[in-house]
């Protein structure tokens, strides 16, 4: 998995198996963007704020981030068949690949 030109690419391989596919993220740059936002919220309000704050800001945070799994799985109909839970993982990891800390 890696960035190339601004575009996904994921490398899947398997016994006899060998494939590359490109993903546009151009539909995930708002996604992206609000994720590391509410992030970054989320983790000034476990300083700072209530316990209700920070459980909303969490629900916001894993709701953004189920939205942008479900985005995924929905690009990747017809390429590679993942159920949400890998696509949860698979967004944290191009979250990661944008990270720029």
């Amino acid at each position: 998995m890696g960035l190339v030109e601004n575009r996904l690419v994921l490398d899947v391989t398997g016994p006899g198996y060998e494939r590359r596919h490109i993903l546009s993220l151009s539909p995930f740059r708002g996604l992206i963007k609000d994720y590391f936002m509410i992030c970054e919220s989320y983790y000034q309000a476990i300083r700072n704020s209530t316990p209700a704050q920070i459980e909303a800001l969490d629900m916001g945070r894993r709701g953004l981030h189920n939205e942008a799994s479900n985005l995924l799985r929905t690009r990747l109909t017809g390429k590679i068949e993942t159920d949400l839970d890998t696509a949860r993982r698979l967004f944290t990891l191009i979250c990661a690949l944008h990270w720029r800390g």
